[in-house]
């Protein structure tokens, strides 16, 4: 004889048959499918509504550029700087936005004078597809055309294919800059003769279209905000439609099949009656919780930094795709840029500006790149910190003079350490921050970033 509980199961499934509504354990499916799928489409998601922020504009200006044009940067960002988490302040972006749905872009690039550049392309999705740059493709003069994954035809002479898996594609170029007077106005020459224009308009005289203003688009809240704002209806009804012009990749068919049990079927719209309310209000914040909780296992904790070199490219490593995304998107190929980042001390401990903290290079322990190096402050949320001196960075181009014995001293505080070693200081806040290091160009010999072989330095606070 079947007992109570067995039976009221069996009744409520009955019921939940005869009157449509979705039985508990779909309603948990739906959610844990749910939950898959807003990780999974995270980074394409950001991407579109960062793309609407930062090409809202009818001409380049500040921070941002009408799709298809360039925004050459004049100088560092500052801390009010808010469409980007994680920006930096070593080197000169140079960014724009396709859509290759029509035509393909071609990017042409002057001889750089042997100056450290690169022009990662990422795809809608956020992986680094291509990089042009002086690592990989050298200082010589270089002509690209971006072209979308079903585009074919004929290209100029002396004009490299660079085929895109999606037709949305932001290259977020990257040129070296000191940041002094000199080092702007050099690097601004270069970066003046930086040319992008579609396929159709080469060898002809082309001026770009005065971009599309939307006054319903939050230029404001920060891009990471507006994406955590969206109800699971609202993610996944964009997340659809930008399937259909940013094709998932041929290993993501696992999660497209679930994904179809919810109503999420690229090149359709999605069909919310799929979807559970009930599991419909616990995916959003689920979702972000896991992928914010996923930074202490992104990478090996080494002294209190997390340090990986999975980034830039991810396969289908979705949550690892997402927390990049959300704390640093952007991210280069490990060969191009690794980060390590900290939000603790040597002890284990939580930075907090009331405190004072060095960091202590060894002899010859310096970071081993073949480009640069840098430290950067960030508050909680991934931003610059305010600060008197406009400050965001401590990096060998602030003329750092080693110790007697070789070492090399940093100093990670709130006030200043006295005028004599403001070179070697990294302003602080008052409360929380974190810090992230900026490898370029990683040496590929011993002690090498990328085998792991060279360590970080733990951050230590300076007894009172």
């Amino acid at each position: 004889m079947k007992s109570a509980t067995s039976w009221l199961a069996g009744f409520a499934l009955g019921m939940a048959i005869l009157t449509g509504r979705p039985t508990f354990a779909q309603e948990k499916e739906a959610a844990e499918i749910g939950i898959e799928a807003y990780v999974y489409g995270y980074s394409l998601v950001t991407m579109e509504i960062t793309r609407r922020v930062m090409t809202n504009v009818a001409t380049p200006q500040g921070a941002h550029a009408p799709m298809g044009q360039f925004l050459l940067m004049r100088k560092y960002p500052d801390a009010a700087f808010k469409d980007v988490t994680a920006p930096n302040a070593d080197t000169l972006y140079s960014t724009t936005w396709l859509d290759l749905s029509k035509e393909p872009y071609v990017l042409s690039l002057p001889d750089m004078d042997y100056r450290y550049f690169l022009m990662p392309m990422l795809s809608g999705w956020t992986d680094v597809f291509e990089v042009p740059g002086r690592r990989t493709t050298g200082t010589k003069a270089q002509s690209y055309a971006i072209t979308g994954p079903g585009w074919t035809g004929k290209l100029p002479e002396g004009v490299k294919e660079l085929k895109a898996p999606t037709n949305m594609v932001w290259i977020l170029g990257r040129t070296y800059c000191t940041g002094t007077p000199e080092g702007y106005a050099a690097c601004h020459a270069i970066m003046d003769k930086y040319d992008l224009r579609p396929l159709s308009a080469v060898g002809k005289p082309y001026t770009p279209p005065a971009g599309k203003v939307d006054p319903n688009i939050d230029g404001k809240t920060p891009v990471r905000d507006q994406v955590h704002k969206m109800d699971a209806a609202a993610y996944f009804t964009l997340l659809a439609k930008l399937m259909k012009d940013n094709p998932p990749a041929k290993e993501d068919a696992p999660i497209v099949e679930k994904m179809a049990k919810i109503g999420l079927v690229p090149g359709k719209d999605f069909d919310a009656t799929k979807l559970p309310a009930a599991a419909a209000k616990v995916i959003p914040e689920t979702a972000q919780k896991k992928i914010m909780g996923h930074f202490k296992n992104a990478g090996s904790d080494i002294n209190g930094w997390i340090f990986t070199t999975k980034a830039g490219v991810y396969g289908t490593d979705y949550l690892q795709r997402a927390l990049i995304t959300a704390i640093g998107l952007g991210a280069n190929r490990p060969q191009d840029a690794v980060y390590p980042t900290s939000e603790v001390d040597a002890d284990g401990k939580p930075y907090s500006g009331a405190n004072k903290y060095v960091v202590h290079f060894p002899k010859g322990q310096t970071p081993p790149v073949d480009s640069f190096w840098s430290i950067t402050m960030y508050n909680g949320d991934y931003f610059f910190v305010d600060n008197p001196l406009n400050k965001y960075t401590v990096s060998p181009r602030n003329n750092l003079k080693y110790n007697a014995d070789e070492s090399l001293d940093l100093y990670i505080q709130n006030e200043s350490p006295g005028k004599d070693k403001e070179a070697y200081w990294l302003p602080a806040p008052k409360g929380k921050f974190i810090l992230m290091m900026r490898l370029y160009w990683p040496k590929e010999k011993d002690p090498s970033i990328l085998d792991g072989t060279w360590k970080p330095p733990g951050v230590k606070v300076v007894a009172k």
